[in-house]
């Protein structure tokens, strides 16, 4: 099916950048853009949508969540890290069960879906309930089962999360033609042992895939590392060989000059969350330094229990405020820059081909956002329009692989309603 939108203001990739094409068109021809101009296409469109007063660009891609953990929103506020999870968190998620997470992720894709999120890289357990809720959901979503091990000299090979996880690939990589991904994951540092990075990475090179991290999340998780082992975790991850097929790492607050390096050189890629850290007191991830040092670096929300929502319009709007207040340089996080981190960049990340661009031949992945909003009037400059004053609540069409996954308020692919009793009766169980 080919499908014209016309009318809309156009944010298209350009080199570096983004340029502006207004009252343009934009042509789908199955999963993929066929025509972006300023004029009306010569070929026929089986359907024609009017989008007046419509931004259309690139849809957002959050590369680093607990989707499941809607469940958990609010569980915890107001604590540190280590108290956070360990006190509060993980004894709710260990009552938690497939079905609680399938509720819970179902939860999530709506919201992500209305937020104007196109693909997401989810770290949990049960990750073949997440799998089935993106395949009939529609999302594209990077998937990994985390591997975490306390037991001294347990065996990668009794391992039951390593298990999990290798089941998962097995059956999912590459589900839903593609949209469905399958990373490996090793939770942190803190929480395994040498044995499962040395595991995990002999996974990787098997499958040429896709490694998934917390890393250096707080200064007193990376300094117990070094009193533990003599080395940063990023130093330590690399020496057990979890670096050697590339992956990418979330939060990296607390990183050395000396780790941001080893990064770079392994072409580790970079998930900023600014909320979390924020909410948790973490502190500042230097992520010019990053950027400097040609790091890919990206935008992802965390779990909706430290964050505590999925929105990535947010993720934009801090990403760029923090560095520039904390370095007192208006100019080192422009708003192209954090555009790039939330779509193209998280498609490099995510290792999707042909994805995270509003340009012909690139699938047609795309959001639309109403301008007919106090605060989205004037549309001057639709780049910083959108990072600093758009909400996720403007979206008001979200499209993937050229199927419209939600408009105007309406969720095409997810019964809204059947998602709602589910969480109901999964809070119930599991806080009554």
């Amino acid at each position: 099916m080919k499908t014209l939108y016309r009318g809309a203001t156009l944010l298209c990739s350009d080199g570096d950048g983004f340029s502006v094409l207004k009252n343009g068109y934009l042509g789908v021809d199955g999963k993929t853009i066929c025509y972006l101009g300023d004029a009306a296409p010569q070929d026929d469109y089986d359907l024609t949508k009017d989008m007046t007063g419509k931004i259309i660009m690139p849809g957002l891609y959050n590369c680093h969540t607990h989707s499941p953990m809607v469940l958990l929103r609010g569980v915890g506020s107001d604590l540190p890290l280590d108290q956070w999870l360990f006190g509060k968190i993980c004894p709710i998620e260990d009552r938690m069960s497939p079905e609680d997470v399938a509720a819970g992720s179902a939860l999530a894709a709506m919201e992500m879906i209305a937020g104007g999120t196109v693909s997401f890289s989810d770290m949990y357990f049960s990750q073949d309930q997440t799998a089935e809720v993106a395949i009939k959901a529609g999302l594209k979503a990077n998937l990994s089962r985390h591997v975490q091990s306390f037991i001294p000299g347990e065996k990668p090979e009794d391992s039951v999360s390593l298990n999990e996880a290798k089941a998962l690939y097995k059956r999912y990589n590459g589900a839903a033609e593609g949209r469905v991904k399958v990373d490996w994951c090793v939770h942190a540092e803190y929480t395994c042992t040498e044995d499962m990075p040395r595991a995990l990475a002999a996974c990787c090179k098997a499958t040429n895939g896709n490694l998934h991290i917390h890393l250096s999340e707080t200064e007193k998780e990376h300094r117990e590392c070094k009193e533990k082992y003599g080395v940063t975790p990023a130093a330590w991850f690399e020496r057990l060989g979890a670096f050697d097929c590339g992956g990418f790492a979330a939060h990296c607050v607390a990183l050395e000059d000396a780790d941001i390096e080893i990064l770079r050189r392994h072409h580790i890629s970079v998930a900023h969350n600014p909320t979390s850290n924020m909410k948790l007191g973490s502190g500042v991830a230097p992520v010019e330094k990053f950027i400097r040092s040609g790091i890919n670096v990206t935008l992802g929300t965390d779990g909706a229990a430290s964050n505590n929502n999925l929105n990535l319009f947010e993720e934009m709007h801090l990403a760029s405020l923090l560095q520039n207040g904390y370095l007192r340089d208006a100019t080192v996080m422009n708003a192209v820059t954090v555009l790039k981190m939330a779509t193209e960049n998280g498609a490099i990340l995510q290792r999707r081909e042909n994805c995270g661009k509003l340009a012909v031949g690139y699938r047609a992945d795309f959001i639309a956002i109403d301008t007919d909003r106090p605060h989205l009037t004037p549309c001057l400059d639709a780049p910083a329009l959108i990072v600093y004053a758009a909400q996720a609540s403007d979206v008001v069409l979200t499209v993937v692989d050229g199927k419209i996954l939600f408009e105007n308020g309406d969720f095409k692919t997810i019964d809204k309603e059947k998602t709602y009793f589910d969480v109901k009766k999964a809070v119930e169980r599991l806080y009554h």
